[in-house]
């Protein structure tokens, strides 16, 4: 009996703990790394000769370069003139600011996919800039939710983001004609 208590003890612990993460979960990054996804796609209009590799390498790699910056940004920016650094402190803030590159996955998926849909890289182009829209939709909903924000207030942050998503594809439209 003992024993099965040990083998349950630790992993109630570690859901407790994920639990936890969830609960103060930061959105923040998620509905900034869709804005900075569709950002990526948007400027993504003279693709060499392998356009879809290239917009999923340009979406993954740029989520990545923000997120290091972001990382860097909060532990030698912020966080250095309050606390000391240890492996702790370190991994907690790249694992808060990993929504952003999590933010640029499903637009590189749909671009990845894009041939299987039968779409052109035209096509991918205005679905990966469609989903990470939605997403920013999504992320900024969840983190609304995540507060204990009313109905009201959820759909007003849905309709601000999806304002700002349509903005930045009319921006997509005056570039590309």
């Amino acid at each position: 009996m003992s024993r099965a208590r040990t083998r349950t003890g630790p992993t109630t612990a570690r859901r407790a703990r994920r639990a936890e993460r969830r609960a103060h979960a930061n959105y923040t990054g998620g509905v900034y790394g869709s804005m900075l996804a569709a950002s990526v796609v948007i400027g993504a209009g003279s693709l060499g000769s392998f356009p879809r590799t290239e917009l999923v390498l340009l979406l993954l790699l740029t989520g990545v370069v923000f997120w290091i910056a972001h990382v860097h940004a909060q532990l030698f920016g912020a966080r250095l003139a309050q606390q000391a650094l240890d492996r702790q402190v370190v991994l907690h803030v790249c694992r808060d600011e990993w929504p952003i590159v999590k933010a640029a996955v499903p637009p590189a998926a749909v671009v990845a996919v894009s041939p299987l849909l039968g779409l052109d890289v035209r096509g991918a182009l205005w679905l990966a800039l469609s989903v990470a829209v939605a997403g920013q939709v999504g992320w900024s909903v969840a983190a609304a939710r995540r507060a204990g924000a009313s109905p009201r207030l959820m759909a007003a942050t849905a309709s601000v983001n999806l304002l700002i998503g349509l903005l930045i594809i009319s921006f997509k439209i005056v570039l590309t004609h």
